[in-house]
């Protein structure tokens, strides 16, 4: 999923004086946005006299609390994840449908996306490098939401018979409040879930067709976008048919495969620029605590580096809780673990990668004489062309590859695709426990997915996506609350893991016991 409150933006197309001469997309748009704006302006609406959202303010309060309730867990764990990511601790006669790495992938597909590419850019675009730095630390602080959230989605998920598992916060929070006594637990699912499907469908849907079409639409000529919608629809569908283990199976190749192309072609403008790597540092660390005269200054760059992380990674938003759900394992701290590695590949790796590539290619003006960077009439950092978005991050890497922007388009089209499949898992899981588990019910939710695919790439519903984007940020405000409320569980539960891990309790199966 990747907000259209930042980055790419599909624009909300022109309308017409008279009434008569409106398009049917801009018709249910208009009514939309009459109707649901309020929704959405509430969402992300700014603390009182700055221009920080207030959902932003409330993932990072709470990703700072998981961090020093767990003791900075996000790195005292690291190196523990990777083993648990390689297979080192793997049954395969646990309960669940996917291995831990398959897990890791499946919930990278869904938040590595759009976001990373024209979001970093926005974000690089208004707070200037030092924007990078608070970006950096909101990752990493993130990490302890995911491992609180994916702990607790292992703990309270359903085991059935034939070997399915359902998972994620509508689960643990009704259980998990059951068990502390507490009340809500069932509305709060409820609200979760018809958030979750909701956010599925635009966000997660929608607006990453919407974004594919116009990628291939640029490189292919104009064309109409229903037939983008109806041939990316058929390959999801495809997967998604399939369940979780199909899911699991492309992402575990499509994610790996991405993420190198990206950071492999980052790096190498990078080795390129080698002589400006010292100098951009310099600039993230210096406009982290200055601003060095961008917009807004050091607040501008703090506003801006945190709110791309919130947006980037999804960290206690509560997606990520049911992809690892269903991951091979009888220990819930042990998919916690391993998700932590999500914020840090997400947020720390490939938007870091973006920031240094645009800092480092000199796209962005500096008046050589004060060197400070050029402002714009929008109070944005002037650039070479007057580009920003996603067309700032293909004209940074240009400087290096003149034949990078076709690489951007195939990483558009596969984090589309990717995060496309990982959304209709969630959707599914929500669709499920509101309206039971079945075939038939399962089937009604992947149809419909996939026809919102067509919408998506046919239509301008720049106001649906929008409603779609608040939804997926009020789905983090129920599940916050939740993962509060359950923290003494947690505990318990590492408290217990890492005291038998010590003692060996917990052993190794090996890497041959895994891949049976």
């Amino acid at each position: 999923m990747e907000e259209t409150q930042q980055g790419a933006v599909v624009e909300e197309p022109a309308v017409e004086t008279a009434p008569a001469a409106l398009t049917i997309d801009q018709k249910v748009d208009q009514v939309f946005a009459s109707s649901t704006g309020w929704f959405v302006s509430l969402i992300f609406a700014p603390l009182p006299g700055t221009s920080f959202p207030w959902i932003v303010l409330w993932l990072v309060v709470g990703a700072t609390v998981f961090t020093l309730y767990f003791r900075f867990i996000q790195f005292r764990a690291f190196g523990h994840a990777i083993s648990l990511v390689r297979g080192d601790y793997s049954d395969p006669n646990d309960a669940g449908e996917v291995s831990h790495f398959q897990a890791l992938a499946t919930a990278l597909s869904g938040t590595v996306g759009l976001g990373n590419i024209a979001g970093v850019a926005v974000a690089v675009g208004i707070g200037g490098p030092g924007a990078t730095f608070w970006m950096i630390l909101a990752g990493l602080m993130g990490m302890a939401s995911k491992f609180t959230e994916c702990t607790l989605g292992v703990k309270y998920r359903n085991e059935y018979e034939d070997g399915t598992v359902s998972g994620g916060p509508m689960y643990y929070m009704v259980k998990g409040f059951r068990e502390r006594g507490l009340a809500g637990g069932g509305i709060m699912a409820i609200v979760f879930s018809i958030f979750c499907i909701l956010g599925s469908f635009g966000g997660g849907n929608m607006f990453q067709a919407n974004q594919a079409h116009a990628q291939l639409s640029g490189i292919l000529g104009d064309y109409p976008g229903w037939i983008t919608g109806v041939i990316f629809a058929a390959i999801v569908f495809a997967v998604i048919v399939g369940g979780i283990k199909s899911i699991a199976r492309v992402t575990e190749k499509v994610v790996p495969f991405m993420g190198i192309l990206y950071v492999g072609t980052a790096l190498l403008i990078i080795a390129i620029n080698y002589h400006q790597i010292g100098w951009a540092f310099s600039q993230i660390f210096a406009g982290a605590f200055t601003g060095l005269g961008v917009a807004g200054g050091l607040v501008g760059a703090l506003i801006q580096g945190f709110k791309r992380a919130a947006f980037s990674n999804e960290a206690g938003v509560g997606s990520a809780a049911i992809a690892h759900s269903a991951v091979r394992t009888k220990e819930p701290v042990t998919e916690g673990v391993v998700s932590l590695l999500e914020p840090f590949i997400d947020t720390v790796v490939i938007c870091t990668m973006t920031a240094l590539v645009i800092t480092i290619s000199g796209v962005q003006q500096i008046d050589p004489e004060t060197g400070l960077f050029i402002l714009n009439d929008a109070g944005m950092i002037a650039t070479t062309g007057d580009v920003q978005g996603v067309q700032l991050t293909s004209a940074a890497f240009a400087t290096g590859l003149s034949w990078f922007p076709y690489v951007l388009a195939i990483a558009v089209i596969l984090f589309a695709f990717s995060t496309m499949i990982s959304w209709s898992y969630y959707g599914l899981k929500a669709w499920t426990y509101l309206f039971g588990e079945g075939k038939t019910t399962e089937l009604v939710f992947k149809l419909l997915f996939c026809f919102f695919v067509i919408v998506g790439a046919a239509a301008q519903l720049g106001a649906v996506i929008d409603f779609s984007d608040a939804m997926i940020f009020a789905m983090a405000v129920v599940n916050i609350i939740a993962l509060y409320c359950l923290l003494p569980i947690v505990r318990r539960e590492v408290n217990s893991y890492f005291d038998r891990l010590r003692s060996g309790e917990i052993r190794k199966f090996g890497a041959h016991a895994a891949a049976e």
